[in-house]
């Protein structure tokens, strides 16, 4: 017998003995661990994790929470070019092997034997998906053989588009993504089906290592992977010449997108956020929830646009402040030099529209200016520096600049924004100090159409509309108002406007309150009163009224009375009030009298779609009656439309409860149209709206400026002033500030709405009277004019109103001087 014949009887001696005992491991293994497999049924109903997201009514994204960014996708929607991407990086043979790839197999077992550690793991696609879903990334034997008993399971349990469908929503790619659709937005922001080759290649790469093949960290490492996968689909016969060379030339594109979203609502996402929470915990980030608010997305992005412009005008007629800081521009400005310093601005980054900007150079009309991205540009003299002015003090402006220098100093840091008038030109501006807010409510049912807590989310993430307790001010004085209606006075009872001195130790001993303007007209109406917004007749209504009975009577409107003051100081709005609450309260003028409650979740979903919450409001029917609780059946459609779903399982409304009577709701509501049509809301004129009501506030210093008001159904309240209390300057008022914010979001809340008056109740009837006296007019009197009445509270012939000029029925002595 030959050495050759006697070496090859050992090697298959040898060679069988090896396969035995492989086959005796492997054997054993499967005895030891197979009983301790979990289910692969379970696959077949696994939950991803998934991401809560947040929308608007009408389907808008507004907002997304949850550490892994996952878009679960159906394999049928994947393009056949990805999926072929995937199989080229990772597993080629994956429709022909039954789980386990013997070939990887061997090669990683050679790689163990050659370097004595385990180098790769010769997975195929399914034991990715077994290790992924049921096992852990520790790198040994028994768990290898574990994700190879259960791949097999796998295959014989599911087809292979089920295993490739788990797989690419599962795959972990890198910056917080899962799943190869929320990679495609995270590096490339859009949908995997508007991917080229070489972004789908570049995606396919990053199962392998997703930190060392990031292409936004390592794009060099990450362009050599991709090309790798590139030669791989050409040689395998997934693409041709042609393609394989496009997808070559590609530049690396990559970056990283946040998630993007429609419409900027960061104060309502946060409030849904804090409010899934509080309902499931940790588990509203995971498990896929749905959220549909009632905001609606035109009016939202409306309200942002509104309060920016607001808070803008008001801080450009406050003058310019000088520059955010300085910094030291070098004698040689090398392209490394300017290239830092462009870093540097990045660093600083942009807020909204304002970005910021370093000052190179200043000419007389202009100057030069580097953005971040190192974009070096200039400042023209008609387009952003003529009549600028700058501060002084709150109270104070220079005269307009007639240089840029006067402007602008070499080094300064300063902030931009784009010019709205000329496109592509920059304008010199500053982040405003002052903040606002608004919100805006349907009146009838509560539903949050939009609400904006501060300027901007990034600069302050503060919610001024649900945090922020701010004095009302004026106000607040129709709530007081209404009180007196409901007591005894009438819209032409007469009230001195006249000073007044009270010594009282609740009010700090001596206290002489005064008008805004400082002036006093004696005696007047009350709807004169009210629509000028005088603080010494609120005092005298209110001291007749009664201060018990007066905070008594505004619980009704959802004020924690709690916190209301027990002195006179309560006329004038002295206590501190949310704007939610003021348009809480607003919203029972503007429904006809009736309590709502604001909500802005409207249902809640689960990953399947299934509903699990649904809103269920309270609705104010003007046409039913106390007692009719089926009537709100005949509502017309356009009041509930948003409330009332035409599913079956859809809830029937609720009746929300009458706080105010018919008439007094309609008295209050005339004297509040008055504010606009002839009163310190003039400027609301301008929407040409005879149903619109409001009232003004401004509070002492100034330092809160506010306006609350409705029109077609819709109730909405701006507020402005300075977070540190700061005097927003002696000629602002909440007619100054606030209400143009309110006027500009109206003019486009109201485009579809159709005015909307309260019906006149049967006891209100209208009577010509003295304007001077509140007595009926005398017959042929020219100045006479038309005043609304109760029947039982109208003047007649004999009428006479009470010799006591502060209110009827008071005997109190007021100290007059």
């Amino acid at each position: 017998m030959s050495n050759t014949t006697r070496y090859l009887r050992i090697f298959i001696g040898l060679s069988i003995l090896v396969c035995c005992g492989a086959l005796m491991i492997f054997s054993a293994a499967f005895l030891y661990i197979s009983p301790k497999l979990p289910s692969v049924e379970a696959l077949k109903d696994t939950q991803l994790q998934t991401p809560l997201r947040i929308y608007s009514a009408d389907g808008k994204l507004l907002g997304e929470f949850g550490e892994k960014r996952r878009s679960p996708i159906s394999i049928h929607e994947v393009p056949a070019l990805f999926i072929d991407a995937f199989l080229a990086a990772e597993d080629d043979h994956f429709y022909t092997h039954h789980g386990v790839d013997i070939s990887g197999l061997l090669r990683a077992a050679s790689q163990l034997i050659t370097s004595g550690s385990i180098q790769s793991g010769g997975s195929t696609i399914t034991m990715q998906v077994a290790k992924n879903y049921f096992l852990s990334q520790e790198r040994t034997f028994t768990r290898k053989f574990t994700e190879i008993f259960l791949a097999i399971e796998i295959e014989r349990a599911l087809s292979k588009g089920d295993i490739l469908e788990l797989y690419l929503n599962k795959i972990f790619l890198g910056n917080h993504a899962y799943g190869i659709e929320a990679a495609a937005q995270v590096y490339y922001g859009k949908p995997i089906k508007e991917l080229n080759l070489a972004q789908m290649a570049m995606i396919a790469g990053l199962p392998k290592a997703p930190s060392a093949y990031n292409p936004v960290a390592n794009p060099s490492r990450a362009k050599v992977r991709r090309n790798w996968i590139l030669g791989r689909m050409l040689s395998l016969g997934y693409i041709d010449a042609d393609d394989y060379k496009t997808a070559m030339l590609e530049p690396i594109s990559a970056k990283a997108y946040g998630t993007k979203l429609d419409v900027d609502a960061p104060y309502v996402s946060e409030m849904v956020r804090l409010n899934m929470l509080k309902r499931y915990g940790r588990s509203a980030y995971e498990d896929g929830y749905t959220v549909i608010t009632t905001v609606n997305s035109n009016l939202q992005e409306t309200a942002n646009k509104a309060l920016v412009d607001g808070v803008i005008e008001y801080d450009t007629r406050h003058g310019y402040r000088g520059p955010e800081r300085q910094w030291t521009i070098p004698a040689e400005f090398t392209p490394e030099k300017r290239q830092s310093l462009s870093k540097k601005l990045e660093e600083i980054g942009n807020i909204g529209p304002w970005y910021p900007a370093l000052v190179l150079s200043v000419e007389e009309k202009s100057a030069s200016i580097l953005l971040a991205g190192e974009l070096q540009t200039t400042l023209e003299w008609e387009h952003g520096l003529a009549k600028t002015i700058r501060y002084i003090s709150e109270d104070r402006v220079s005269y307009a600049a007639e240089t840029a220098s006067e402007l602008l100093s070499v080094g300064d840091v300063i902030r931009v924004k784009m010019s709205d008038t000329t496109p592509r030109h920059w304008m010199l501006s500053q982040l405003p100090k002052v903040q606002g807010a608004l919100v805006s409510l349907e009146a009838d049912s509560g539903a949050i159409l939009s609400l904006v807590g501060g300027y901007n989310y990034q600069k302050s993430a503060f919610n001024r509309v649900t945090q922020a307790e701010r004095q009302p001010g004026s106000n607040f004085k129709p709530f007081i108002y209404t009180a007196a209606l409901d007591n005894g006075f009438t819209p032409a009872s007469i009230i001195n406007d006249a000073p007044i001195v009270f010594d009282d130790d609740a009010l700090g001993n001596t206290w002489r309150p005064s008008n805004d303007n400082g002036r006093f007209n004696g005696p007047m109406r009350l709807r004169q009163a009210l629509y000028q917004s005088r603080n010494l007749v609120s005092i005298r209504v209110l001291r007749e009224l009664g201060i018990r009975r007066a905070i008594n009577y505004v619980d009704r409107f959802g004020f924690d009375t709690s916190k209301l003051p027990h002195d006179l100081s309560l006329a004038l709005g002295s206590h501190s009030l949310t704007p939610l609450d003021v348009v809480t309260g607003y919203a029972v003028f503007a429904n006809g009298g009736f309590k709502i409650s604001p909500y802005v979740i409207d249902r809640i979903m689960d990953r399947d779609g299934n509903t699990v919450y649904r809103a269920d409001p309270e609705i104010a029917c003007r046409e039913c009656g106390e007692e009719d609780t089926d009537a709100i059946d005949n509502i017309e459609a356009e009041t509930l439309d948003d409330i009332i779903y035409a599913d079956d399982n859809a809830l029937k409304p609720r009746l929300a409860k009458r706080v105010l009577s018919e008439d007094v709701a309609f008295l209050i509501d005339s004297i509040l149209q008055d504010v606009i049509t002839r009163g310190t809301g003039r400027k609301a004129r301008v929407l040409e709206r005879s149903d619109a009501a409001g009232k003004t506030g401004t509070t002492n210093g100034p330092t809160d400026a506010w306006f609350s008001g409705y029109s077609g159904g819709i109730v909405t309240s701006t507020w402005a002033g300075f977070d540190q209390n700061l005097n927003l300057g002696r000629r602002e008022y909440g007619g100054s500030i606030a209400l143009p914010i309110w006027i500009d979001y109206m003019r486009e809340a109201l485009k579809d709405h159709p005015e909307r008056h309260l019906k006149q109740p049967d006891n209100i009837i209208s009577v010509r009277i003295d304007p001077d006296t509140g007595n009926l007019a005398h017959p042929g009197q020219s100045n006479a004019i038309f005043e609304y009445f109760r029947t039982d509270n109208a003047p007649s012939e004999n009428f006479n109103q009470p010799s006591n000029p502060y209110g009827p029925g008071s005997n109190d002595p007021i100290e007059i001087f």
